[in-house]
């Protein structure tokens, strides 16, 4: 059987995961989304990994759950309710593990990405797609509201954006995406991976402490008032400049040299 996840390392330390379960669209069945986790927590915790990249094999990015997977389990003898529970929190889980990772994760979508597919794309850091990728969070289709595809779609586009693809569950083009802001970027198809390795590669050159702190406090700021996020943020600020590389990175730039970072 091969690999659900491929994992490619580059020596800048750039680490790239493609979903390689092309068959199924890449759905992210119990093991799709156990072997994501679990390569999120290892690039984590590997101090040779300053940037992750999620792509994928196929002309799907992400399918979203299996929906024959978890169809099957309604046969369990409570009806799927523990495989739902667990499917759900494995799901969250994996995406928080995303959010949390201290190094930034770019997805690179060259194809559809639907439902928790289209949430896995809007837990990144940041996305690249190309001109025929596509996004949707089409449940109302199925009786089955996106309801935690939502929870990253509204942290990305705004409320009436967000609504429109909840309620309607129509396709939305790259170009589309990247006007909504659930993409940084469209692209053509030809320029993708030479797009996603120049950003990946710039943020690599980077303090990866710096990265660390900065990438935490985006998110931990997010849902505070803005008087409680200043004080927050200045905390931030004055440990970071009390911190080696901004020491040194700001001695780099009076004295008008690159920095060498210690981390």
């Amino acid at each position: 059987m091969n690999a659900l996840i491929l994992r490619d390392d580059a020596d800048n330390g750039v680490c790239t995961l493609t979903l390689n379960s092309e068959d199924n669209r890449n759905a992210l069945s119990k093991q799709m989304l156990e072997t994501l986790l679990e390569n999120i927590e290892t690039v984590s915790n590997d101090p040779a990994v300053r940037v992750v990249i999620i792509k994928a094999h196929g002309p799907a990015f992400c399918a979203g759950h299996d929906l024959r997977e978890i169809n099957a389990h309604r046969e369990d003898p409570d009806h799927g309710v523990s495989f739902f529970e667990s499917l759900m929190t494995l799901c969250a889980q994996t995406m928080l593990a995303i959010v949390n990772a201290p190094k930034p994760v770019i997805a690179q979508v060259n194809g559809v990405a639907t439902a928790a597919g289209c949430q896995l794309v809007a837990s990144c850091d940041l996305a690249y797609a190309s001109d025929i990728a596509r996004f949707s969070t089409p449940g109302v289709h199925i009786g089955l509201f996106c309801s935690t595809p939502m929870v990253a779609l509204s942290r990305n586009v705004a409320t009436k954006h967000a609504m429109e693809m909840l309620l309607v569950g129509d396709m939305v083009s790259a170009s589309d995406a990247q006007a909504i802001g659930l993409i940084n970027r469209c692209v053509s198809e030809s320029d993708l991976h030479k797009t996603v390795d120049e950003v990946a590669g710039k943020i690599a050159d980077k303090s990866k402490d710096t990265l660390k702190v900065g990438k935490q406090a985006f998110y931990e700021q997010q849902t505070m008032k803005v008087d409680a996020a200043y004080r927050y943020a200045s905390e931030v600020m004055v440990s970071n400049l009390l911190a080696d590389d901004a020491r040194e990175g700001i001695s780099a730039f009076l004295e008008k040299r690159a920095p060498q970072w210690q981390s």
